[in-house]
C-alpha cells in the first residue's frame, strides 16, 4: 500500500473519531442503538437489492452474459473499496478480479469494468444536478447554504467525471493507457482490451441502459439514506434524502483517494442533516450505521471471494 493512502485513511480516521466526540460520543451511540437489531436488518436486507441493481447495470453493457456474476463481481467491488484500507480504484480493480474468477476473460472484464464506471458517473452527475436543484428550490441560489468545501468537492467531481468520459472517447489508445493506470493486471492484454471497450462503446442503446440503472441505484441509495434516517427518529422527505445523498456521493468521489471516504463521509452526513433541521448527531449515526452495514455484508463476501481465489490458485497446474 502506498504512503500516500495509509497517510489518507489515517487522517481520515482521525477527523471521523473527532467528530464523534465532538458531537458527544453518548448521543451518537444513542442514535444508533435507537435502529435496533431488526432495523438494522432492513438496512442490511435494502444494501443486498440495491447490490442487484447496481450489478444489473454493469450486465447491461454485456447481454447474453450471466447478470449473477456481474451482481456478484459488484458486491466484491463495494466490500474491497469500502472494507479493505485500499482506495476506491482499489476496489474497482478487485471487482474486475471477481468477474475474471467467474470465467470472464481479463480484457473483457477489465473494459467492461472501465464503462461501467463510465456509465455509473454519468449518472451521478444527473444525480448531483437534481440534488442541487433541490437545494436551490428550498433554499434559493444565493443562500449560502453549502460550504465552500462542499461546493469544491462539487466542482471537483464534475470536472473529472467528464474529463474522465472524454478522454476515454478520444481514442482506445489513450482510454488502453489510462486503463492500465486504473487496472495495471489488464496491462498485458492492452490490445484485447482496446477492442472490447471498442465494442461496448458501438452500443449507446447499452450505454443509455446502464446509465439508466445506475441512475436508480443511485436514487436507491437515497432512499436507503432516508430509511436509516426514519429509523433513527428523524423526519425528513425523499427529496431531501437525494439532496443529501447526491452532494454526499460527490464529495466521496472527490475524496477518492482516502480509502473508504474515513472522516469525509462523516463530516458530509454532519454537516448537510443540519440544513434540513436535523442534529449532526443523526448525521453521524447514519454514517456509522452504513459503515457497520457494509462491514457485516463486506466481511463475508471477501471471505467468500478469497475462497475462490484459493481454491483457483490450488487447481492452477504445477509448474
Amino acid at each position: 500500500m502506498k504512503l500516500g493512502v495509509i497517510l489518507a485513511a489515517l487522517a481520515g480516521l482521525a477527523l471521523a473519531a473527532w467528530l464523534v466526540f465532538h458531537v458527544g460520543f453518548s448521543s451518537v451511540l444513542g442514535a444508533v442503538a435507537s435502529v435496533g437489531w431488526a432495523g438494522f436488518a432492513i438496512l442490511c436486507v435494502f444494501q443486498l437489492a440495491l447490490f442487484a441493481v447496481l450489478g444489473a447495470a454493469w450486465y447491461a453493457l454485456m447481454p447474453g452474459a450471466r447478470m449473477a456474476a456481474f451482481i456478484w463481481a459488484r458486491m466484491v467491488r463495494d466490500s474491497a473499496g469500502e472494507v479493505l484500507p485500499f482506495s476506491q480504484f482499489g476496489g474497482i480493480l478487485i471487482g474486475a478480479r471477481a468477474l475474471v474468477l467467474n470465467g470472464y476473460s481479463a480484457p473483457a472484464a477489465f473494459a467492461s469494468s472501465t464503462v461501467d464506471l463510465t456509465t455509473e458517473l454519468m449518472a451521478q452527475i444527473v444525480l448531483l444536478a437534481i440534488g442541487i436543484g433541490i437545494f436551490v428550490a428550498r433554499f434559493g441560489i444565493h443562500s449560502g447554504e453549502l460550504p465552500d468545501t462542499t461546493l469544491a468537492g462539487i466542482a471537483f467531481v464534475i470536472a473529472g467525471s467528464i474529463a474522465f468520459i472524454v478522454l476515454q472517447r478520444r481514442g482506445v489508445t489513450l482510454a488502453s493507457s489510462l486503463a492500465a493506470r486504473l487496472f495495471p493486471a489488464a496491462e498485458q492484454h492492452t490490445q484485447a482490451f482496446g477492442r472490447e471497450l471498442e465494442v461496448l462503446y458501438q452500443s449507446p442503446a447499452r450505454l443509455a441502459s446502464s446509465s439508466f440503472v445506475h441512475l436508480i441505484g443511485w436514487i436507491a441509495s437515497s432512499i436507503a439514506t432516508w430509511l436509516t434516517i426514519r429509523l433513527i427518529g428523524g423526519h425528513i422527505d425523499i427529496a431531501g434524502a437525494i439532496a443529501i445523498e447526491s452532494i454526499l456521493c460527490a464529495l466521496r468521489s472527490a475524496a477518492v483517494v482516502v480509502p473508504g471516504a474515513l472522516g469525509v463521509q462523516e463530516a458530509g452526513y454532519a454537516l448537510l442533516l443540519p440544513l434540513f433541521g436535523l442534529p449532526a448527531e443523526m448525521g453521524l449515526a447514519v454514517s456509522l450505521l452504513k459503515r457497520a452495514r457494509e462491514i457485516v455484508i463486506g466481511v463475508p463476501v471477501l471471505l467468500a471471494w478469497q475462497g475462490m481465489e484459493g481454491r483457483r490458485a490450488f487447481a492452477a497446474p504445477k509448474t
